[in-house]
Parts: structure tokens; sequence; C-alpha cells
């Protein structure tokens, strides 16, 4: 017997379809779970671990012994405003005898996702929040415009009309759509399996015609990038090239030796990932690479002139060829908002001197144009130099930034470059980077020792 494949056959691709809706007939007619407000059913009060695993589901949650701060409408009608924004703000309602120390930290920790968090405990409030998101100076304003609010509902509602005004980023996913409506019927759900069945056939073929259109994006999306990141990866072997030194020079020691190998690996490692590249999402790998062995040339070269060893940075952000970053700088493109951004020392100082920076151009469909604003397809290759949540803050008003936003840029150009989707870190995130209103740097509340809570002004 010969057996068809369901992809080659329309017919038997919407049967499948179909049987698919009806399959969902149950769930709909069943009740659902009330997501409002997070509420663990755990009688006691919940770890920060369940509370992380309740901020991934919805915004808000509110502990079972401080319902009375929150009622269960008011938390419904904030997890709406925020997931209606597409914002990662988080809020959490506590009681007043929750564990304090290093609160912010181990639920930022624990919930994984970029973002801004807010907590009211008992009769104090507090927030923190990546850098990448909101500024740790618009986080001490924002909790100081609301401090003085002891209603929680006010100050909760009063925050987050502010915060979202104010915070960058998105989303995650895992919070799915606002609920703007009661669950679904099953006439509804009959009814879309009737239109299913009907444009079926159609539908398999728009979804066939826009893969091989996707596909013909992607490779013309690739070349393009493989002129840049050559040219990266050729600057990067001149500096090498030019590089002198010998691993068994006189006063070269193992560091010195371990630096050099690092970075002549990082080279090679960058040729190998852009020869197999297919997609425009692997060339974030090879730009990884290239940031990696310029920052083993930083090294090498400190210890060799006897210099203090450079903290991680990230890459120029005028042309990561200019080498790691040495400071931050203000800066403002055209037509955009003012912003810090990572500089090294030759732009450092033409700002200074009130001149213009390199800038790292690229051909786009509008002729040279600097790569922020030269479409899309850079997205990748500038994820691979300012990865970890840096690339939002620094993008944001560009029209690569606005681009990143779109929620079909992840299927087109790869996701995980820092973006503005909903940026998953887990547990690599820098607590000192994570701040707020105290010195603590997302460590205890307020930055005083081991529960001092918004701990002053």
């Amino acid at each position: 017997m010969k057996v068809v494949s369901s992809a080659r056959n329309p017919l038997l691709w919407v049967a499948a379809l179909v049987l698919a809706v009806l399959a969902a007939l149950p769930a709909a007619g069943a009740p659902r779970a009330d997501a409002a407000t997070g509420v663990s059913a755990v009688a006691e009060a919940p770890s920060v671990s369940a509370v992380a695993e309740a901020l991934r589901e919805s915004p808000v949650y509110v502990d079972p012994e401080a319902s009375g701060q929150l009622s269960r409408a008011d938390a419904h009608a904030l997890q709406q405003q925020i997931k209606h924004a597409g914002k990662p703000l988080f809020i959490a309602v506590l009681p007043a005898g929750y564990p304090t120390a290093d609160l912010f930290t181990d639920l930022r920790t624990a919930t994984g996702v970029t973002g801004a968090y807010a907590i009211r405990l008992g009769d104090r409030f507090d927030a923190r929040a990546d850098s990448s998101v909101l500024s740790r100076t618009a986080v001490r304003n924002l909790v100081t415009s609301v401090r003085a609010e002891s209603d929680a509902r006010t100050q909760l509602a009063d925050f987050t009309d502010r915060a979202l005004v104010n915070m960058g980023g998105s989303a995650p996913a895992s919070w799915g759509t606002s609920d703007h409506g009661g669950g679904v019927s099953q006439t509804a759900l009959i009814t879309a399996g009737v239109v299913l069945a009907a444009g079926g056939a159609g539908a398999y073929t728009l979804v066939r015609r826009n893969r091989r259109r996707r596909a013909a994006e992607q490779r013309a999306a690739l070349d393009r990038l493989r002129v840049v990141v050559d040219e990266d990866i050729t600057a990067f072997g001149e500096e090498l090239d030019r590089l002198d030194f010998h691993p068994a020079e006189p006063g070269a020691d193992d560091a010195m030796r371990a630096d050099y190998e690092r970075a002549l690996d990082a080279y090679e490692q960058a040729k190998s990932a852009m020869a197999a590249a297919v997609r425009p999402e692997d060339v974030r790998g090879v730009t990884e690479a290239l940031e990696d062995g310029r920052f083993s040339l930083a090294l090498l070269a400190a210890r060799r002139e006897g210099r203090p060893l450079p903290a991680r940075r990230p890459p120029c952000f005028f042309d990561p060829r200019h080498g790691p970053s040495v400071g931050d700088a203000t800066w403002t493109p055209l037509g955009g908002s003012t912003r810090e951004v990572p500089v090294c020392a030759a732009d450092a100082t033409r700002l200074a001197d009130g001149r213009d920076p390199v800038i790292r151009e690229v051909d786009s469909d509008y002729g040279r144009r600097p790569y922020w604003e030269a479409g899309p397809a850079y997205g990748p290759w500038a994820g691979g130099y300012f990865g970890g949540g840096v690339l939002p803050g620094l993008l944001v008003g560009t029209m690569l930034g606005s681009m990143m936003a779109t929620p079909s840029y992840a299927d087109d150009y790869g996701a995980g470059y820092g973006d503005f989707g909903g940026d998953v870190s887990g547990a690599d995130f820098d607590s000192g980077d994570f701040g707020g209103f105290g010195d603590g740097g997302g460590g205890d509340f307020g930055g005083g020792g081991g529960g001092d809570f918004g701990g002053g002004f």
C-alpha cells in the first residue's frame, strides 16, 4: 500500500487541522485556572522559586497571606494592563514577614527574565530593574514618586502606569496574550473548524509560498552579512599579524601565552563558524568569537605593559572592530533619544572634543548607512557583539531596534540576541547591573543589612 504524506496532500492536512480543533472542545468547556493573581495553592509562605514560577505565568503575583492588600479584581486589572503593554514588568505582593535578604536578586535569578521587578511587602515598597529595561535613576525616581502612597492598589497602579511609559523590553512569551473574554465557546471553536476546513487547502498553499519567500529572504540576508563579517574576520586577522608577540620571547609567562592562544582560537572559530553559517542567526556565533578574541588581546596587552587587567566590557558601539570599550559616553543618534553607549578610547576623545565618532557603515537598500540604520539583517551580527541584554538599550529608537521589536523579527532572523522579545537570561546576569533605589545592586531591599526593605532615602 502506498503511503501518502500529509505534507504533500492538502486534504489530509485539512483533516488533521479540523481534528485538532475539535479535540480542543472538551478543554474549552472545562473550568479555567484563574491566573489573574498567580496565587499559589501552598498554604505557607511560598518560596522565592514558587513566586518566580507564578511570575513566569503572570505579571502579577499576590501571596495568599497578603490578599487583603490587593483584591483579585485589582490584581487582574494590573495583569491585563501589563500584558496589553507587552513590557516585562513583574509585581509581587507579599506579607510583611516575608524574608527580604537578597530577595530581589534571588527572585530575578529564579525568574530568569530581564525586566523590572516591583515588590509590595506589608506596607513597604521597592523595585529593581535590569539597566537594559529601566535605568537605575529611573527606578529610583519611580519608587520615590509612589513610596508615600499607603494604599497598595493606588501605589501599584501608579507605579505600573509610570513604569510602562518609561521602560523598554518586552513581555515573556509564557504570559500569552491579555484575556479580554471569559473563555472560548464550543460554538466558536466549531465555527472556526468549519472555516478552517473550507479554507485549509488555500492556507496550505499560502504557507508553502510564504516559507519559500522567507527562505529566499534569509539567503539574501546572509549573503549581505557575509560581506560585513568577512571584513570583521579580516580586520582581526590583521591585528594578529601586527601583534609583536612571540610565546618564547623573554618576559612571556603562561598567562600571556594563554591570552595569545585564546585569541588565535577565536580567529579560527570565527572563520569556521562563518563557513558553516546557513541562516542569518548563525552569524551571532561568529561575532561572539571575534569579541572574545579582541578581549583576549586586550588582556595580553595589559600584561605585557604591566597595567591592571581591564574589566570585561562590550566592544565600542560605533564600530566593534575598535575593540573593547573603556567607558560609557552620552550620545544622541539622529532623530533619536540620548543614551549611554560603550566607547573605545579614541571615540571617547572625539566625543569629548565635540567631534563625530568613527561609525561603522554597511551596505543597505539606501546606500552606505550606520549599521543600526541599515536593516534587520544586521541584528544577529550586532547581537553577537552586544549580547546579554546590552543591545536593547543601545538600539532603542533606531531602525534596527524598531524592527527587532516586531513579532515577525524572530521568525525571519532568529531570536536570542538580547533583543526586545522577552529576553531570558536565566541566572546569567550581573547583579550590579540589576539596580534600583538602594545601593545593593539588586541584593536585599534598600541595599541595607539583611532585610532593610526600602531602607530610607
